[in-house]
């Protein structure tokens, strides 16, 4: 993984390993579901969540249910319950 980071010229953002709950709302703040945030990093995270295939690709990642806070995401890949997100303005 490191010679690919040095090949594609990125270097990947330090993870930090949290293990902690947070909700999910979609677009216009509706249908918060609970997920739990697995890693954060300040570009992105990863996400478990019941069912991911039914996210849409556009999100809003939160760390408690008030659909007023969190950031906006977009779903960058998805492996079994796990979603992998990255923070967009």
């Amino acid at each position: 993984m490191a010679l690919l980071s040095k090949l594609s010229g990125k270097k990947r953002e330090t993870r930090k390993s949290v293990s902690q709950p947070g909700w999910i709302t979609l677009e216009g703040g509706f249908a918060a579901r609970q997920c739990v945030v697995k890693d954060l990093s300040t570009t992105g995270a990863k996400v478990m969540i019941d069912d991911p295939n039914s996210l849409p690709a556009k999100l809003r990642l939160a760390f408690s249910r008030d659909a007023r806070t969190g950031r906006r995401c977009e779903v960058v890949w998805r492996r079994g319950n796990s979603v992998g997100v990255k923070f967009v303005r």
